[in-house]
């Protein structure tokens, strides 16, 4: 079983929009998917319960309120983490995943909260261990930006795997209005942001995003 931790102190950087892109992602490829909200918001939770029965079924747990008891037969579990976490509650989070994605927006406030977050999690028993595996993504990004490209260079000088930004889009909003995911729109209409995701979907299936036995 997969376990994939969507992680930022900093609330508002997207982490339940590409949570519930990746749950849709991989219920569309047939695996049996766990979507576990630990924020109190309620926000992924709120995207699965407008989430059409014509679509492929993920199973939803209010994890900030009830027990993470996982289905049987569970191919992938993605955790939506709450905001503002840190010292041993950020410790405490790492334990249950064994990928953790951290969302950055291009603003100069998210690059500073994003280097101290980062050498936070590096300083983690987990990840010096190699348990737990860490990888960055630029989000509501505009290309050809200067805060754009600040942002792209600051993630690539961190000790950290930098896997791919995502532009700045209706396309989520849209998607998100109908419970669905950017995966599950018509091709056509999404083909740009199909291609962003692949660098990260790449990385994600391969051995540099599990962790040593």
């Amino acid at each position: 079983m997969r376990t994939i931790m969507l992680l930022n102190p900093k609330g508002g950087c997207g982490k339940s929009t590409l949570t519930t892109n990746l749950a849709s992602y991989y219920a569309s490829q047939g695996q049996s998917v766990t979507l576990a909200d630990l924020d109190p918001q309620g926000s992924s939770l709120e995207w699965l319960q407008a989430r059409p029965p014509t679509r492929p079924e993920i199973h939803g747990i209010a994890a900030w309120k009830e027990p993470l008891r996982v289905p049987k037969g569970c191919d992938v579990v993605l955790l939506d983490a709450p905001a503002g976490t840190h010292g041993k509650a950020l410790t405490a989070l790492i334990r249950r995943t064994e990928t953790l994605l951290v969302p950055v927006l291009p603003s100069p406030i998210d690059i500073r909260a994003a280097g101290h977050f980062v050498q936070e999690l590096l300083a983690s028993g987990r990840v010096q261990n190699d348990k737990t595996r860490i990888a960055l993504v630029a989000n509501r990004v505009r290309e050809h930006t200067r805060i754009f490209h600040e942002l792209e260079a600051f993630l690539k000088h961190l000790k950290v795997p930098f896997v791919g930004s995502l532009r700045d889009t209706q396309n989520y909003i849209r998607a998100a209005a109908g419970g669905v995911g950017i995966f599950e729109l018509a091709p056509s209409s999404v083909e740009r942001d199909l291609e962003q995701w692949q660098p990260l979907l790449r990385w994600l299936r391969s051995k540099r995003s599990h962790p040593t036995e």
